[in-house]
């Protein structure tokens, strides 16, 4: 039970039900771990920028973690719109979003009451540098961590969910090198270095929830822990760890890649891809070696959106331009987590086409907190003259409305079952309906989960760490997906785009019609018109010309034909229609500007020239 003494009058918690289906209290949500007073006090992030920042933004913790969601965490206005619905739904709540938004605030016994009133602007630094420092492995047989974990007792029985132990030595840092030479004691931590430490909070479940022999979720006794605090015998709300625990990625030998990990060659672990090893100084202070395997501080995902809506709300006191330079990282993280095949072949009276979506990440893609985010094909065939004769996954930026009908969308969607909407709407509302919900604290199923698993993937594995496909299928190995599409005969060109989308309308509009207790999601809606409705990001693109590209003399520029060829096929056809005879250089580039091959370089003649080469 939490160190704190916590009494709710009878009158708040009836004040409480009228808004609230579950009579839940804070010891509903009550997991293992350190508690609140157990873990001693916590430098601001302000004193570490003092040695780790300021002198290479390209290397120094600093400036990275600045312009990360780690740092943002508890000011995230989605976040915090999220926060007051959840609160809503079940009394108290909040505690379990609280403890992994701001552990600083949680373990100094300020996440109550659980709206985050109570939390300073150091707790609002989200998840900071000396907390991370201080994480100690339940695992561990260090003297000092054992030393610690004999002082308190509820030791985790598994990593994730927010169950974190923290120490209580306020001065010696943790971290993953046994030769570091700093103005504080150091404790070498070989716990730093493992995907264990990031499960901690990327493993979630809600413990409100217990899984019943019938394979489905009921909620717990009223005011009452969980009866067990094993993740997996708990409601699925993110599986990001586990995900990547049952994929190629967890091997000692990891998965080439020449995107992720900076200077490693392989990546195998979470900190490899989101904490890529960089070259450079760990703080300015002169005897600090120099590195090739630094990790880089900047925690990248596939958020470019709220780093902007935390710019305009708090411009004096984050740094924008981390926060710039974050979003960069996370665009360029989307557009190398996925690749995407087009093959388009003529049938008797149309086109057929076939997309297909590879998972180059090590957990499902997209992966983590499910409502409202989302990936989509958008695939276009125009005709000779560059009209529009079919269309699949259109979007509108102005309404930010994704047309679905027809559209491969890959998402999760979470419900709530007839007995808990029932529950729900015993106080006499009928603002609960079962099925697809955006209720977080009341969802206890899985409503859909299409989205694409990584390498290695298999269905037992991920059936048992609950996070199997819902409402599709993969089979065994796969880590790809592949959407056909019929195309009418006149099409000429077919355009095939993949976008992420980090929050749909339909959940923003969600978090403010819901909202009856502060104005959190009116703020966010206002936030999200100003700044391009969560705009999608393109992740790939790919073209097919279901006949040669045709070139004259007015579409070269500088003598260079630039061209995008289709990754699946390997097949470029270009015909030349040239008034007169002409120096010409081809070059073959990627999605992101860089050139692949050059595949021609000299004289076409003045006729019809047909050219195919193979890439």
């Amino acid at each position: 039970m939490k160190n704190l003494d916590i009494k709710i009058s009878a009158f708040i918690i009836m004040a409480y039900l009228f808004l609230s289906w579950v009579p839940t209290g804070i010891d509903d949500f009550f997991l293992p771990g350190s508690q609140p007073g157990e873990s001693g006090s916590f430098d601001s992030p302000n004193h570490c920028d003092n040695c780790h920042g300021g002198y290479d933004v390209d290397a120094e913790p600093a400036f990275a973690w600045r312009g990360s969601m780690m740092a943002q965490a508890m000011r995230d206005p989605l976040y915090l719109a999220s926060l007051t619905i959840a609160n809503q739904d079940a009394l108290d709540a909040g505690d379990l979003c609280i403890r992994c938004h701001s552990p600083v605030g949680w373990l100094e016994g300020r996440s109550t009451p659980t709206d985050g009133s109570l939390l300073t602007d150091n707790d609002k630094e989200g998840v900071q540098c000396h907390f991370c420092h201080k994480l100690i492995d339940h695992e561990s047989t260090a003297p000092l961590d054992v030393a610690y974990m004999n002082t308190i007792s509820n030791i985790p029985p598994q990593h994730g969910n927010g169950m974190f132990i923290v120490d209580s030595e306020n001065h010696a840092k943790r971290g993953p090198y046994d030769d570091a030479d700093a103005n504080h004691p150091t404790i070498y931590s070989p716990f730093h270095s493992k995907s264990e430490l990031c499960a901690t909070c990327h493993d979630v479940s809600n413990p409100a929830f217990t899984l019943a022999p019938d394979g489905t979720y009921q909620p717990n006794t009223f005011d009452e822990a969980s009866p067990t605090f094993n993740t997996y015998e708990m409601f699925p709300v993110e599986r990001t760890y586990s995900e990547w625990k049952m994929s190629a990625y967890n091997t000692p030998e990891g998965i080439p890649s020449d995107v992720f990990g900076g200077n490693k060659t392989n990546v195998s672990s979470c900190q490899d891809c989101h904490m890529k090893d960089v070259s450079g100084y760990g703080s300015n202070k002169p005897n600090t070696p120099f590195r090739t395997d630094l990790p880089f501080h900047d925690m990248t995902g596939g958020n470019t959106f709220i780093p902007l809506l935390v710019k305009q709300q708090y411009s004096s006191v984050v740094d924008n331009d981390a926060l710039d330079a974050g979003i960069l990282r996370a665009e360029g993280m989307l557009q190398n987590a996925a690749t995407m095949n087009l093959i388009v072949s003529p049938e008797e009276d149309e086109y057929e086409a076939y997309v297909e979506i590879i998972n180059e990440t090590g957990h499902k893609l997209p992966s983590g907190y499910p409502e409202g985010r989302r990936m989509w094909i958008n695939l276009v065939a125009y005709d000779i003259n560059d009209n529009i004769v079919f269309e699949s996954g259109a979007y509108d930026p102005v309404t930010a409305i994704l047309d679905k009908n027809g559209t491969k969308i890959y998402e999760a969607k979470l419900g709530m079952s007839e007995a808990v909407a029932a529950a729900a709407n015993a106080n006499g509302t009928t603002v609960y309906t079962a099925g697809e919900s955006f209720h977080f604290a009341l969802n206890n199923m899985v409503i859909k989960d299409n989205r694409i698993p990584p390498r290695g993937f298999t269905n037992a594995n991920f059936e048992a760490i609950q996070a199997a496909p819902v409402g599709y299928s993969y089979e065994d190995g796969e880590y790809s997906d592949e959407t056909e599409y019929y195309l009418p005969a006149d099409s000429h060109r077919v355009v095939a785009k993949l976008y992420y989308q980090t929050v749909s309308k339909e959940y923003i509009e969600f978090l403010r019609d819901k909202n009856i207790t502060d104005n959190t999601g009116e703020v966010l809606y206002s936030l999200w018109e100003a700044n391009g409705k969560s705009a999608p990001v393109l992740m790939q693109e790919a073209e097919f010309f279901t006949e040669p590209l045709s070139i004259t003399n007015e579409d070269l520029m500088e003598n260079i034909v630039q061209i995008y060829p289709n990754p699946a096929s390997h097949l470029v056809n270009v015909k030349f229609n040239l008034a007169q005879s002409t120096d010409v250089k081809i070059d073959i580039f990627d999605i992101n500007g860089k050139i692949i091959e050059t595949l021609y370089n000299g004289q076409v003649a003045a006729e019809d020239h047909k050219i195919t080469w193979n890439t």
